[in-house]
């Protein structure tokens, strides 16, 4: 299965580790990072980054860099985003260590401090050890903090019992079901200027359109009830799908510091590619769910990447007005 290139079980990751004659699946890291670089798209900086990190559960996860031609950099996801967000997707409650074959830029540091007990968390980088020997013990990790001094995170900003990165999350948003939910295809409101391929979309069901438009719609909420948005208070999430009717989602992940925010268009990219996802012109339907009138949208930007990642891509935005009151597609 393609999805296990970047979720290795537990189970398999000791079965790796005990055939190359490893001590133990944290001397595995090391040796999985090359392969991982392989996995990355990087069409402008031609830079790929492999991440490879050890799941509290024993599985192991893979996270690589993504940048998309013709979007702004920030766009981009770096491979320690991809990495949280391959644990959030698959469910995975804490990192204990990753190695990576670059040191991590200041935002990827910064985005780690999301993760609870930080400071435990052990970074290993394996180009600044071109020659170790990562069969031997000890290995060369190193804490967070040695590479985030005086850091500020939520701890600054959040109460002790505030769910952080990969712990449940429920944001208690809704839909309103005796609301109708017009069409609205990436920024086309009229149903005359679509492609007629998109008017009797079915995604690989055999009911009609609404079927699929319902299915992207829940899956879509599901991952805004996941979002990790604790500062804005505008969680926000992507369901998309591709021609066989398979289903991504990402929960748009926030950081104490804004900048290192991951949006939820990227993870449900990322999502999308951990699970076996071939190129971006195959998602042929996307939903995004947000709060409508919320401070931090997520609507813009996510018509301008899909438009550049997969330009017949059906994209729909659902603005959910109050937790009480559900939700409603938006309209033009």
């Amino acid at each position: 299965m393609d999805h296990l290139k970047f979720v290795i079980p537990a189970s398999e990751a000791e079965s790796v580790a005990q055939s190359l004659g490893l001590p133990s699946v944290l001397h595995l890291l090391p040796t999985l990072v090359q392969p991982a670089q392989s996995l990355a798209r990087p069409p402008i900086s031609k830079f790929p980054v492999g991440a490879v990190g050890l799941g509290s559960d024993g599985r192991v996860f893979i996270g690589v860099n993504l940048e998309f031609p013709g979007l702004p950099l920030n766009q981009s996801v770096h491979a320690e985003q991809f990495l949280c967000n391959n644990l959030a997707v698959h469910g995975c409650p804490r990192l204990i260590a990753l190695a990576v074959s670059a040191a991590p830029c200041g935002h990827c540091r910064q985005f780690f401090q999301e993760l609870r007990d930080s400071s435990s968390l052990q970074i290993l980088i394996t180009s600044d050890h071109p020659n170790q020997n990562f069969s031997k013990s000890p290995l060369p990790f190193k804490p967070l903090p040695e590479f985030l001094t005086n850091p500020f995170g939520p701890c600054d900003l959040l109460d002790k019992e505030s769910p952080l990165l990969l712990e449940p999350h429920s944001n208690g948003l809704s839909f309103d079901t005796s609301r109708k939910h017009a069409n609205l295809c990436n920024g086309y409101s009229k149903e005359s200027e679509l492609d007629g391929n998109f008017k009797n979309l079915s995604n690989g069901f055999n009911g009609e359109l609404e079927e699929s438009e319902a299915l992207l719609r829940i899956e879509a909420l599901e991952a805004a009830n996941k979002s990790h948005a604790p500062y804005s208070g505008c969680p926000s999430g992507v369901a998309l799908m591709d021609p066989e009717g398979k289903v991504y989602r990402g929960s748009y992940i926030e950081s104490a510091a804004y900048n290192p925010s991951l949006g939820p268009v990227q993870a449900a990219l990322a999502a999308y590619i951990a699970w076996g996802g071939a190129g971006y012109e195959r998602i042929v339907a996307a939903a995004l769910v947000e709060r409508e009138g919320a401070k931090v949208s997520h609507e813009d930007t996510a018509r301008l990447l899909f438009k550049r990642v997969s330009p017949k891509c059906e994209f729909r935005v659902y603005h959910c007005s109050s937790v009480e009151n559900g939700c409603k597609k938006s309209s033009e």
